[in-house]
């Protein structure tokens, strides 16, 4: 009766003992979903964070685009003046050029008009 009486205290040990490792499994499965739920949270934040840097980035660049397309405009403009104004100067050189021509040409004709006349003399 004895040995009947530590079989059955002893299967209740094992078993106790098999109730509580069982609920400590399923804390530890408990802890372990959570684990995981709290990793795919950060993978979500994390890929919300790349897309925001990428969009951050394309924004950047399109901006400098803008930037570069405006300072090219700007230079069009300065080279187009500069043009506009040497235009100009040539031309006002070549006005006066014309007129110092037509000033010793009017000056060559009174002189020969004046040595024609003395000829006639």
């Amino acid at each position: 009766m004895k040995t009947k009486f530590y079989i059955v205290l002893a299967a209740a040990v094992l078993a106790l003992s098999a109730c509580n490792k069982s609920e400590t499994a399923d804390q530890a499965a408990n802890e372990a979903a959570a684990a995981a739920d709290q990793a795919a949270a950060a993978t979500t934040d994390a890929a919300a964070a790349t897309a925001d840097a990428a969009s951050a980035a394309g924004d950047a660049a399109a901006a400098a685009a803008n930037d570069a397309a405006a300072a090219t405009a700007n230079a069009a403009d300065a080279t187009a003046a500069a043009a506009t104004d040497a235009a100009a100067t040539a031309a006002a050189a070549t006005a006066d050029a014309a007129q110092a021509t037509a000033d010793k040409a009017a000056e060559v004709a009174d002189k020969a008009e004046a040595k024609a006349e003395e000829a006639k003399k």
